[in-house]
């Protein structure tokens, strides 16, 4: 008999489900085994064949550890906070709660079609009040502690206060915002006001001023990563640079430890490396350029003090505070036009976009610390108002992107390092620090490393700077403006941010009328009635973002249903942190980054006794899909097949993979596919319309997208998995080909036919290959 894999599936997943065979407890004898997926946002359209390709790996080797005596823990969720949703919520008034809920119901199917060994028991919604309880928990705990560089880790507020109250602040070294000296007495004088200005410059979550990717026609802050080429990912949108008042968090205290962290952790050195460079740090030294005729300073950093007297210009981010005021009223026009552009751009895309040139003269100059010469004052797009001090000193010689923009705008390039080879400064800059010091009054003739070394020291004699280590990681901004994310549990009293108490968590997401922004600009919370806290004080109206939900959820898989805290300290100590962890790539510098640095902060705290999420990360790569094109010659509506289509001239049509066997396109099913086909004249081979195919990004924009549905219906889950891990390595990416899964089908049928005889399941001892092989001795 044929295996009848629909009843034998159907059979065996319904008895899993009903006998919990893979719910798994937090004690057990035998050794612990956490393997972790990252979790889906559950979209409207479903899995598509790509999606599960990590799942299924993970699934695989959960089902081998625990074959091998483990206690495996293989949980499931869904990140269910987001943009999608309300968005769709805008455009249908469709509560996004209930747009939600549906994408889960369907992804939940679909899931269980493909037979994963989760244990459903564990699942976690972070939009369900009883997850976001304790995400807003977690916010707390952050909001309540500031960053000790003494302890090297984060303490609480309530210890910084004492310190204040007994020594001030002068023997505080934290990180925290530019904030001046005060003694204890002072403290004690400070009204509530400014003690609570002073204390959000050491929170680690707080409210300040952040420059923000700004979407107008959102209505919200967007991360960088929703922002490309200038636009907003979902809807195409322009996104403007904005300093804003926002909620953020001080990750840039955790910079050094999460750069050391990576050493401890087996991920990939692709992604070890995105992080590092997400992080760049750099060793070097500030040094101030006094304006001319003025009170008024640029300081910049650098990490290459030695080519100082190499500096020809200097260039502000357009967004830097002094670019309003040293603007001469020549160049005021074009200044602020320039700004106004650059407000566009990201500056993930100004950093990409080396071959960019751009830049405008202010009309102003600084003086040169040692020389005492005149140097012009510029603005670029290629320096960042997040990095360093938003300036840099520019060497032309001995800076590439410097040289680039000198050589646009016919600038100085004075050379100050002789080269240890032949060199043409003529047609680049000599970057490497390599060579003697030339033109450099009291740094002539030394090598490039003990002029950066003599200088520093130079410059800290002077008073001119400090050597310092800087980081290009920015604090990273909290707070959105939308509604469908967790609230924010901060009131207002008086204007000053207070807490909700603990007890009093979740603060839940309230009813809107309309989930846009108010008419005066608010965020939609403002729309809620009586949004305050005790009936008197205002609510924090702006929401949390996709990645807080995301950046704890695999410590609360391991007690999913403790209602008294995230996780008790039993489950947390025995599952400790995750063993296997599969994703994408694309969260390297996302998740990834928020997620170890809320770990180590929670450590810090004492929550938890681990300090990386993950021992072990693999990033899955893509299934692409195979597009399938028809041409349509032009100007008419004219169909050609493949082979005939040099006689035409022709334009490519995408059409839905789910009409084509091979590349024969199934033409009665066009015809009902789409409304202009069902018109149309079909020019065949042999009666055959055959299509062009290309591998793409499986998109439901190219009708290239494949569901596992399908391929459970006609092959079954087990094909399914099966073809997915012989397409090729985990890591990489790889085209989907329907036409191949037959192979794999014909294996299972075979398999099954070895053990089953006439409709019974048969195992033997006996050597059925007996006599019939050769002995090979």
């Amino acid at each position: 008999m044929d295996y009848q894999f629909r009843e034998t599936e159907k059979k065996w997943q319904q008895y899993w489900a009903a006998n919990k065979t893979f719910k798994v407890e937090n004690k057990s004898d035998k050794p612990k085994f956490y393997v972790l997926d990252m979790f889906p946002y559950p979209s409207g359209a479903g899995l598509h064949v790509g999606h599960p390709l990590g799942y299924i790996a993970s699934d695989i080797y959960s089902r081998y550890k625990r074959l091998k005596g483990f206690n495996v823990l293989h949980p499931m969720g869904y990140d269910s906070f987001g943009l999608p949703a309300e968005q769709y919520a805008i455009q249908t008034g469709q509560h996004p709660a209930i747009t939600t809920e549906t994408n889960i119901n369907r992804y939940r199917e679909q899931l269980d079609k493909m037979g994963f060994s989760f244990d459903w028991d564990r699942e976690v919604r972070t939009s369900d009040p009883s997850y976001y309880k304790w995400t807003q928990w977690i916010f707390l705990k952050l909001f309540d502690a500031w960053y000790n560089n003494k302890s090297n880790r984060a303490e609480s507020i309530d210890k910084l206060i004492s310190e204040f109250e007994k020594n001030g602040n002068n023997d505080i070294s934290a990180v925290h915002d530019e904030i001046e000296n005060f003694t204890a007495a002072q403290w004690k004088n400070f009204d509530e006001t400014e003690k609570s200005r002073i204390l959000m410059a050491y929170r680690i979550a707080y409210l300040g001023e952040a420059y923000v990717n700004w979407c107008p026609a959102l209505g919200t802050v967007l991360a960088n990563d929703e922002v490309k080429d200038g636009l907003s990912e979902r809807g195409g949108h322009p996104v403007e640079r904005k300093l804003m008042k926002q909620w953020s968090m001080r990750i840039t205290a955790y910079a050094e430890r999460l750069l050391q962290g990576l050493e401890n952790i087996d991920w990939s050195d692709s992604l070890k490396e995105a992080q590092r460079n997400w992080i760049g740090k750099s060793e070097g030294t500030t040094i101030r350029f006094s304006l001319q005729n003025s009170d008024d300073y640029i300081e910049v950093f650098t990490t290459r003090p030695d080519t100082l007297f190499g500096v020809s210009f200097v260039t502000l981010a357009p967004e830097h505070e002094l670019v309003d005021k040293i603007t001469t009223s020549s160049q005021r026009a074009e200044v602020q036009d320039y700004v106004t552009k650059t407000k566009n751009r990201s500056e993930r895309e100004r950093q990409a976009e080396v071959t960019r040139i751009s830049g405008v003269f202010t009309g102003s100059y600084v003086i040169h610390p040692f020389t005492g010469n005149k140097i012009p004052v510029w603005i670029g797009d290629y320096v960042l108002a997040g990095y360093g001090t938003g300036a840099v000193m520019a060497v032309p010689a001995h800076d590439e992107r410097d040289f680039r923009f000198a050589t646009h705008l016919g600038l100085d390039r004075p050379q100050v390092i002789e080269p240890n080879i032949t060199h043409d400064f003529g047609k680049g800059s000599w970057d490497a620090k390599e060579g003697k010091l030339i033109n450099s009054g009291f740094l002539n003739d030394l090598d490039v490393k003990s002029a950066i070394s003599c200088c520093i020291t130079e410059i800290e004699k002077q008073n001119l700077g400090k050597g310092k280590t800087n980081y290009r990681l920015r604090d990273a901004v909290f707070g959105r403006q939308r509604y469908w994310g967790e609230p924010i549990p901060i009131y207002y009293k008086e204007n000053i941010p207070v807490a909700i108490p603990e007890n009093e968590l979740p603060l839940v997401l309230p009813e809107v009328d309309k989930f846009l922004p108010t008419e005066t600009g608010e965020p939609p919370l403002a729309r809620a009635k009586n949004w305050k806290y005790k009936n008197l004080f205002p609510l924090e109206t702006t929401t949390m973002p996709g990645w807080a939900g995301s950046s704890w959820y695999f410590l609360r898989y391991m007690d999913a249903n403790n209602n008294t805290s995230f996780a008790s300290k039993d489950a947390l100590n025995y599952w400790q942190n995750v063993d296997l962890y599969i994703g994408g790539s694309e969260h390297a510098t996302g998740h990834l980054l928020y997620v170890r640095f809320w770990t180590k902060a929670l450590k810090d705290l004492g929550y938890i006794n681990i300090d990386e999420p993950a021992q072990k990360l693999i990033n899955q790569g893509m299934i692409q899909g195979t597009s399938c094109m028809v041409h349509r010659e032009v100007a008419t509506n004219k169909i050609i097949s493949v082979g005939l289509k040099s006689n035409y001239n022709t334009t490519l049509i995408h059409i839905d993979v789910n009409l084509v066997d091979n590349t024969e396109v199934d033409i009665e099913g066009l015809k009902k596919w789409r409304d202009d086909f069902a018109t149309a004249e079909f020019v065949t081979e042999n009666g055959k319309l055959i299509c062009e195919t290309a591998v793409e990004k499986m998109s439901k924009r190219w009708y290239n997208v494949v569901t596992p549905d399908s391929i459970c219906e006609k092959y079954g889950a087990d094909c399914l998995r099966m073809y997915e891990m012989f397409l090729g390595p985990l890591e990489q990416s790889k085209p989907w080909n329907t036409n191949g899964i037959a192979g794999v089908s014909n294996f299972i049928r075979k398999l099954w036919k070895l053990y089953h005889n006439n409709g019974k399941f048969e195992v033997s001892n006996e050597n059925r290959y007996k006599g019939r092989i050769k002995n090979a001795s």
